[in-house]
């Protein structure tokens, strides 16, 4: 793999900077995880079905500290009526019946670790499958029998003082960073996003402050082939996580590029790609203030260029696009910690196809459920607003349950997961509104479950846009509201990593 042409600070610089912070010597635990629902980042290293073989419950090997293991199959009915995923007009196979999908997927992982060290090793494999679905099989639910990590890393415990780690790692991985909305497993989805590439961390989540910083090509998963990374594209970047106040605030300063070689010319259509060089800038930060108040705030500008196809004519444009998000919450004094919220995500779209300026913001490669429990929206072309509550009425039983509407924030943009466009912008700007709940238990150390309803009703750009083409519109299949639900079991071999002793 040949490393793009990256222009960043020098490290050397900024960690000097930092080791200079005061009570950096100390190495307290100061993590504290954000509120926000659904963007505090899963457990990658290892993930969160992962144990280490000593805390399993297995007596006889409660001296193995060395080796992590992990077994999971998870399972989840699908009904979805007038999903307007599919409703790509010339391109899919919409069909008016319901949609009844299974899906399964099984992972297995195995890493080593302090036995050997500073090297360390770690293996996933994943197995997904889709049963029994009206639609043709896509690489969102199938990837069988497939390496999704499997890296070789150097561990240097006490290299920036007292458990203050750096790692530098290579091979291929899966990454989840800030509130997911750039980068994500997308663990809802039946397959997993992973990348392969280099990953070098300063420092440890524990820790007062770390660095993580990153360059790496996506994989491209093949339903039923051996998956291989896209080797005309790299994302890279550094997050610097700062924790010092994390009691009130963590404060996270973030660079990411996005960096495609266009292939405008090659003999196989579907391999065509335009050229892409994007440069996100952005800070996050999250915390606490008053009495039971929280935040979680995120702010991209995006600028570069941005190529475009007709046929094998690449267009480059101007890339220049900007994102931001924010939510509140309170947390009730009540037995069933409720927790209600306010919401609003804002996403620029593309305002005129035809000029030299592309305005949609490049969502990378996120994690769409925060946005809609229909899978519908992403962080593009977009006004959100929400409100939420969540409770926990009996002990590992959570329920959360929320209301959200939709904007484009140019008329002109289009909503791209429906394939809905109207360039004229005379259709208005309201795609919809949606309600969800979802309810999940715990059953035990090995078994937990969960289910969720959503139903999004259409708003007058939707509707518009199912029209006859002779009438303004596009054809669209249909505008009437959907309905989504799921019935979900997941088990995990090794439990819940409390030893059976304790």
């Amino acid at each position: 793999m040949k490393l793009p042409l990256i222009y960043t600070i020098p490290a050397a610089g900024s960690l000097c900077l930092l080791l200079a912070w005061p009570g950096l010597s100390y190495a307290e635990d100061y993590y504290v995880p954000t509120k926000g629902y659904r963007v505090e980042p899963a457990p990658t290293d290892p993930p969160l079905y992962v144990r280490n073989l000593s805390k399993t419950q297995f007596e006889q090997f409660r001296d193995v500290k060395w080796l992590d293991v992990g077994l999971d199959f998870r399972t989840r009915y699908e009904y979805r009526e007038n999903d307007y995923r599919p409703q790509r007009s010339g391109t899919s196979e919409w069909r008016a019946d319901a949609d009844n999908l299974w899906l399964l997927r099984t992972r297995a992982y195995v890493g080593i670790k302090e036995i050997l060290d500073p090297l360390r090793f770690a293996v996933e494999m994943e197995d997904a499958r889709s049963y029994n679905g009206l639609y043709p099989k896509t690489d969102a639910d199938v990837n069988e029998f497939e390496m999704i990590q499997g890296y070789g890393e150097l561990y240097f415990e006490n290299a920036l003082g007292h458990n203050r780690p750096i790692s530098i790692r290579a091979g291929r991985m899966h990454l989840e960073l800030l509130d997911r909305r750039l980068i994500g497993n997308n663990e809802f989805r039946n397959t997993t996003n992973n990348f392969e590439g280099y990953r070098v961390h300063f420092g440890k989540k524990q820790n007062n402050w770390d660095l993580d910083t990153f360059a790496l090509q996506p994989v491209e998963r093949y339903k039923y082939e051996f998956d291989q990374p896209d080797e005309d594209t790299w994302i890279y970047g550094a997050v610097l996580s700062l924790k010092q106040w994390s009691e009130f605030i963590t404060i996270q300063p973030y660079f990411l590029g996005r960096k495609t070689d266009g292939d405008p010319a090659n003999r196989v259509a579907a391999n065509r790609k335009p050229a892409m060089d994007i440069y996100a800038p952005g800070l996050r930060a999250y915390g606490f203030f008053g009495a039971g108040f929280d935040f979680d705030a995120d702010i991209n500008k995006q600028f570069g260029r941005y190529g475009s196809l007709s046929g094998t004519t690449q267009s480059l444009r101007q890339h220049d696009a900007l994102a931001y998000s924010l939510e509140l919450g309170y947390s009730f004094d009540h037995d069933w910690k409720p927790r209600a919220s306010l919401y609003y995500g804002y996403g620029t779209g593309d305002k005129n196809a035809g000029d030299n300026i592309n305005q949609r913001f490049d969502a990378f490669y996120g994690f769409n459920q925060p946005w809609s429990r229909n899978d519908y929206f992403s962080w593009d072309n977009i006004h959100a607003p929400k409100a939420r509550l969540e409770f926990t009425p009996y002990k590992d039983v959570r329920i959360d349950t929320g209301y959200s509407a939709y904007w484009q924030e140019s008329e002109t943009g289009g909503w791209n997961r429906a394939g809905l466009r109207d360039t004229t912008g005379r259709s208005g700007a309201f795609m919809g509104h949606e309600f969800d709940i979802r309810l999940r238990h715990k059953l035990n150390a090995y078994v937990d479950w969960s289910m969720s309803y959503a139903r999004f009703t259409p708003g007058d750009f939707t509707e518009s846009r199912a029209l006859p083409v002779a009438q303004g519109g596009q054809g669209a299949y249909t505008s009437e509201p959907s309905n989504f639900f799921y019935f979900e079991v997941s088990l995990n071999a090794f439990g819940d990593g409390k030893p059976s002793y304790k």
